[in-house]
């Protein structure tokens, strides 16, 4: 049989920048797939699991691991992975036409052609791979030549398998390509592979595409370093860890593996969570002793919750700061760039952005307050409203410390309330208020005797005809 050789013309975004790498790890994402099981106009390495995309999960996975050179390789049609990896510092390959992971890894040779140091293979659809475990798989280099990251899987199904004797990784075997016996082996392969820069492009530079589906696997370099008399090693990680995601099922468990691991984590932080599979995280959510998380909870990038803060059922916290001791919800909705103080207490129904609300200060229920500066202890009436927005910019109100706000106030920023002021309720506050002042700002009221009454007469009338 003719055996084509791995032969190729690759498109980069940039040139190799002059000398050897002072750092010795580099990191190759392969990020160039079709997306076709998607079904989605958006690349599949950018749809998000806990929070941010799978190509930034891969990309912090490879910072994590000390990596000074991260390079990642797409397909022509996807400019949105382009965008987006290059947004994150990466040097950009393209694989087109895409013959296999061992033809996409070979894309990145000429933008690693001034490295000196160890190459480890990522995949952008695989995102929750822990850093403990990169670590592990560069770490492995030290008593060896090539590392994989191999997993024990529950059901191998179209898994290539792992190939061991004794300590020694001696085969990767493609499912299709696997004996009866090999496929009874659940020690399989995640696709991770780490080697020098050296001994990988010289081994891709000798696979061919013999094999059933006529593609260039990048597991082949196995077999071939070793015939080099390279030592190679499995590194085993958790099979939860290399979840790969290729449609919205995939996807969906990959958000739930997440999402439990996270959970644990908050909890063996000492955090009472009254649901745990209730509440949403994202990947940085911070969690501080003795904090309690009600049910339903939804909780986005950008958030802190400090000791022994309660965030009460169906609340929504994104971009935010709550506090220790504070108080929010049930049903709140703190946007990006809230600052709750100490002891601060945000009720029901209440929606803030921009906020920086201070020590000991109440917003009970009803309210909306935003691009807002309060002081301590101050009080927010039902149904309060600052109005911040003219239609063309944003304008900030400032309420001093121990102010009262009434029921039912609007305070039209720009806008400054005095400390110690107290605000009728109903008022329209346009102008400052003074330290200590009372501000009433409504009509004066009319009572007009018997109106009602003729009303509700003239009306059943009309009714009665």
């Amino acid at each position: 049989m003719h055996r084509n050789r791995l032969e190729a013309v690759y498109i980069t975004d940039s040139s190799p920048q002059g000398g050897p790498m002072k750092k010795d790890r580099a990191a190759i994402i392969l990020a160039a797939g079709k997306s076709t099981r998607m079904k989605s106009a958006t690349s599949k390495v950018l749809h998000h699991v806990g929070g941010r995309s799978m190509l930034a999960w891969v990309k912090a996975q490879a910072d994590a691991a000390g990596v000074s050179k991260v390079v990642c390789v797409v397909g022509e049609a996807n400019q949105d992975v382009r965008d987006a990896a290059k947004a994150m510092g990466m040097e950009i390959a393209v694989q087109e036409p895409q013959l296999g992971t061992g033809h996409a890894v070979l894309a990145a040779k000429h933008i690693l052609a001034d490295f000196d140091g160890t190459v480890t293979v990522l995949y952008a659809d695989t995102p929750l791979i822990r850093t403990e475990t990169t670590h592990r798989v560069f770490d492995a280099l030290d008593g060896a030549d090539v590392a994989v990251l191999g997993f024990e899987a529950a059901d191998p199904g179209a898994y290539g398998r792992l190939i061991t004797r004794g300590d020694e990784l001696t085969a990767i075997v493609e499912a299709r390509e696997a004996t009866p016996k090999q496929l009874a082996i659940q020690l399989c392969n995640s696709g991770v592979i780490s080697a020098s820069r050296a001994d990988m492009f010289s081994a891709l530079s000798r696979v061919t595409n013999d094999n059933a589906k006529g593609e260039y696997y990048l597991t082949d370099i196995i077999e071939i370093l070793r015939s080099d008399g390279k030592k190679t090693v499995a590194v085993i990680g958790d099979e939860a860890e290399v979840l790969g995601v290729n449609s919205r099922e995939d996807l969906a468990m990959a958000e739930q593996a997440f999402q439990s691991a996270k959970r644990a984590e908050i909890m063996d932080g000492g955090v009472t969570l009254r649901n745990p599979d209730s509440v949403i995280f994202a990947f940085d959510t911070i969690a501080e002793q003795d904090a309690i998380i009600g049910a339903n909870v939804v909780i986005e990038e950008g958030v802190r919750i400090r000791k022994n803060a309660e965030i009460k059922p169906f609340t929504h916290l994104a971009g935010c700061e709550i506090g220790e001791g504070a108080s929010i919800g049930p049903f709140a909705r703190i946007r990006p760039s809230t600052n709750v103080g100490e002891n601060a207490k945000i009720g029901n129904f209440v929606e803030t952005k921009n906020l920086d609300l201070g020590k000991g200060s109440k917003i009970g229920h009803l309210s909306y307050v935003g691009d807002a500066e309060l002081g301590i202890n101050v009080n927010i009436g039902a149904g309060t409203i600052t109005c911040n927005y003219d239609g063309y910019n944003k304008h900030k109100t400032i309420v001093g410390d121990h102010a009262f706000i009434g029921t039912h106030s609007s305070l039209v920023a720009p806008v400054t309330i005095g400390e110690g002021a107290f605000l009728g309720s109903g008022g329209v506050i346009t102008k400052d208020v003074p330290d200590d002042a009372l501000a009433i700002a409504r009509a004066d009221q009319v009572n007009k005797d018997g109106w009602a009454k003729r009303y509700h007469a003239a009306h059943q009338k009309r009714k009665d005809k």
